[in-house]
């Protein structure tokens, strides 16, 4: 299995998918791939909107990219993919649409295949056993939280240290608290932004300039980076 699942899109000053593009290139590798995108996490622009940015910044890594709403048969469309794409967004929706298109399945057994997946933050959430440690509201009720189930441990994406100032709710540490309590046998990794999960086959490794929060419930939680070999995760 073949994935990399990567905290946020964009960082401030940046342009779309900016600071991750070299490693999707490098992950997708030399030779073009006609990689299928989803889209749905998308509420507040078109799904042809967001193709057109996605699509743009492949094509300066050497790659295309078309989405699967411009098919009329999606399961279809990603049996026939060379290489999964989700897009960020609301991870409510994106499941919502993923399930009434009848694409849990096809793309999970599309990536045991050895298909290389590739998602930012909504779509790293899908990756998961469920969606229950997105950080998105619930606009729509997608009749079920589980995902794709690719990784055996749940994501966080943009994870924070600290509320922002001002802020008297609960912290980031203390929802993820909250869901291990009910939760107590799954780790949950804070992805902060800029980095990003490689999957290769039993190997687990982090990318980017910061460090992942890791969070198991009885654990004092630990600080992991580039240097860790993360493949326990993955048991």
């Amino acid at each position: 299995m073949r994935l990399l699942l990567i905290s946020n899109s964009t960082n401030p000053g940046e342009q779309y998918l900016e600071y991750p593009k070299q490693n999707i290139r490098n992950f997708l590798g030399n030779e073009c791939v006609n990689a299928l995108f989803i889209p749905y996490a998308a509420v507040t622009f078109s799904y042809d909107e967001y193709e057109a940015k996605v699509s743009e910044r492949f094509r300066e890594i050497g790659h295309n990219l078309i989405s699967v709403h411009r098919f009329k048969n999606p399961v279809e469309a990603v049996i026939n993919a060379e290489a999964i794409v989700v897009g960020g967004g609301n991870t409510w929706k994106l499941l919502k649409m993923i399930r009434e298109n009848h694409l849990i399945e096809a793309v999970r057994q599309k990536v045991l295949s050895g298909t290389p997946y590739t998602g930012w933050s909504a779509g790293s959430n899908m990756a998961c056993p469920t969606i229950m440690t997105t950080n998105d509201m619930p606009v729509v009720y997608p009749g079920s939280f589980e995902a794709f189930n690719l990784i055996p441990f749940q994501i966080n994406p943009h994870y924070l240290d600290a509320g922002p100032d001002g802020h008297a709710g609960e912290t980031r540490e203390q929802r993820i608290e909250e869901f291990l309590e009910e939760n107590s046998s799954v780790y949950v990794a804070g992805l902060r932004e800029s980095t990003m999960l490689l999957r290769e086959g039993s190997k687990l490794l982090l990318y980017g300039n910061r460090k992942m929060r890791l969070f198991k419930k009885g654990n004092t939680p630990l600080e992991l980076g580039n240097s860790d070999d993360l493949s326990f995760l993955l048991e």
